[in-house]
């Protein structure tokens, strides 16, 4: 008689437990992260609570913004372009940055438009890195595009956000896959995307500065070393944030080779289906989760 009140009343069913998502900065990398919510989505995963470190602060937000994985490849296929990007470049001073911070904060405002983050659909915090203190700030108040903007400002490419006191840059210098908030927010369950850079990339990078003729051979040499550096800090701290919070689920998406934090855009479309394909092969035990 259990048996069959089981089978049709949900009254008598297991509660889903709540999935929180985690992920990680990786740049251009991070397209892959579309890939992936476009798969939990169609395969009908819930997602409670999202979490993000640089681009994938980017992507949490608009996805906890409502913005369908869809609507976010459409345009990132769009922005494919390398034409896409000349607007943005910073051609004013001081300059502090690759990127126009004005130009992106309006781009992100098309989106994100003064949105704060209780009025998201999902909760969402994203992280950045207080150059005064030397913290680990999470974002979760506020407008969103300003703490989207502080989550990516990665240094040299984008000026840091001043806050309240604080000079807010890129969080993967500390927290670059932030599985360990995204538990705290109350996740019973840890799905955690990992696409950040790895050494292959790297040096896909320095290659790529060192056949532009307009960048000189000592500037693409000190890139080459800082970005080195910033890999080796950036992957004890990814070992260290993973020991530590444990998800219950890492997807790390095989993005093509020749993709880079800076690099690869044009070939967008690769990055999600690599995402895609990650998330496809990971279901299986991402419905045992549930």
């Amino acid at each position: 008689m259990l048996q069959k009140l089981s089978s049709l009343s949900p009254f008598w069913r297991r509660r889903p437990r709540r999935i929180g998502l985690a992920l990680s900065g990786g740049g251009v990398r991070g397209l892959a992260h579309i890939g992936v919510l476009k798969v939990l989505e169609e395969a009908g995963i819930p997602v409670h609570a999202v979490a993000g470190t640089s681009a994938g602060g980017l992507i949490g937000a608009l996805y906890a913004a409502g913005i369908s994985p869809q609507r976010m490849e459409e345009e990132a296929l769009r922005m494919a372009s390398p034409r896409r990007l000349l607007p943005f470049l910073n051609r004013a001073l001081p300059f502090r940055g690759i990127l126009s911070a004005q130009k992106v904060t309006e781009y992100l405002e098309s989106f994100l438009d003064d949105l704060t983050f209780d009025q998201l659909r999902i909760p969402l915090a994203v992280v950045a890195v207080d150059l005064n203190s030397g913290q680990k700030v999470v974002l979760n108040e506020g407008r969103v595009v300003d703490a989207v903007r502080a989550t990516t400002a990665l240094p040299g490419l984008l000026s840091p956000v001043q806050r309240e006191g604080q000079l807010l840059v890129d969080g993967g210098l500390l927290d670059n896959l932030p599985a360990d908030v995204v538990r705290r927010m109350g996740a019973e369950r840890v799905v955690a995307v990992d696409i950040s850079t790895d050494e292959t990339s790297l040096l896909s990078l320095t290659e790529e500065l060192r056949r532009r003729p307009f960048v000189p051979d000592s500037l693409a040499e000190m890139a080459d070393v800082l970005w080195r550096s910033l890999a080796v800090m950036m992957r004890d701290v990814n070992r260290w944030s993973l020991e530590e919070a444990r998800p219950d689920l890492l997807i790390r998406p095989a993005i093509p080779a020749g993709v880079t934090v800076l690099t690869g855009l044009t070939r967008a479309a690769e990055v999600i289906a690599a995402g895609e394909d990650a998330a496809r092969a990971a279901l299986p035990r991402l419905k045992e989760l549930l």
